[in-house]
């Protein structure tokens, strides 16, 4: 089959990659479109120097095979992290965090860049019928912003930040306007900021300050900013993956009572109900052939990825 392989230190585009094999538990998933994300891109860079396989998490498919028959032949999406089943965390409803976990296209599976991809069937959500696949494909990132409102409690007389104004900045932002904060966009690219308007301040300084800070910069430096604009005895919500470290004075955070709340993987099924309803506007996916991976990375398109 058709497949994107990252063997260590750079892409491989094969027509010979070998198809999964359906096991126990699992499901055969025909892979209609896949996006790439920026932990694609800093897996490449070294995020995850230990991981070779194919890339890729952001998927629509068609479940071709199935022990659990319901699932045949429904287009569906599917959460990121397998866990061992037996652990403290799996046996908590705290699967992503098992320590033995494997993920899609980031630790122990292939992931999406690939014609066929195998997923445990607990982790697989149908696809409503009236959805588009074009729009269903931002299912896993909005679920991720989802995540944030879950960990912590938004009212809508709080005033928020988020820093960044790349595509997850806009997904976070979005869920966040939906509480009715006072909810402000810190960015450095004004062709990007404008897309906020409709729904949030847009501010290129940090002279205010804010009762919950959100990072969504996907650099080093987000903490550092947040720290900055986030008031004593307030929030800071990380959202950003990279390759590399960071160095902060870490007393600041103790002595001023700031919160700092770590903040990956979230629920599918808000992210595929509001995408349905129609009320997070995201634009169109542009989309490549697999072979042309060195395009669809390079792209400045707001989403890029592949057409199976």
């Amino acid at each position: 089959m058709k497949a994107l392989y990252f063997d260590g230190k750079n892409l491989v585009y094969t027509e010979n990659y070998k198809k999964p094999e359906l096991t126990k538990g699992h499901s055969l998933i025909k892979v209609i479109l896949s996006a790439i994300c920026n932990t694609d891109r800093e897996i490449i860079k070294g995020y995850r120097p230990n991981f070779r396989g194919v890339l890729g998490h952001e998927f629509v498919g068609i479940v071709e095979q199935s022990d659990d028959e319901s699932l045949i032949g429904k287009r569906v999406v599917g959460e990121l992290n397998e866990g061992c089943g037996n652990c403290i965390y799996c046996n908590t409803n705290r699967e992503k965090h098992c320590i033995d976990r494997k993920v899609i296209g980031i630790e122990g599976l292939d992931g999406t860049f690939a014609e066929y991809i195998v997923l445990a069937n607990h982790l697989i959500h149908e696809v409503p019928k009236s959805l588009p696949t074009e729009k269903a494909i931002y299912t896993e990132p909005l679920a991720a912003a989802f995540e944030i409102t879950s960990q912590i409690h938004i009212s809508p007389d709080t005033n928020v930040a988020v820093i960044g104004d790349g595509r997850l900045a806009f997904m976070i932002a979005q869920v966040v306007a939906l509480t009715g904060a006072d909810l402000t966009i810190i960015g450095k690219h004004q062709d990007k900021l404008k897309n906020f308007a409709s729904f949030a301040n847009i501010k290129h300084n940090q002279g205010d300050t804010y009762e919950i800070v959100i990072d969504a910069t996907g650099s080093s430096s987000g903490i550092e900013t947040a720290r900055h604009l986030v008031r004593k005895g307030g929030k800071i919500v990380l959202k950003s993956t990279y390759e590399g470290t960071t160095n902060i004075d870490l007393s600041y955070f103790v002595v001023n009572e700031i919160t700092i709340v770590g903040s990956r993987c979230g629920p599918f099924e808000p992210a595929l109900k509001l995408l349905d309803r129609g009320a997070i506007k995201l634009p169109e996916i542009e989309l490549w052939e697999l072979k042309d991976y060195e395009k669809a990375f390079s792209s400045k398109a707001f989403k890029a990825g592949f057409k199976f």
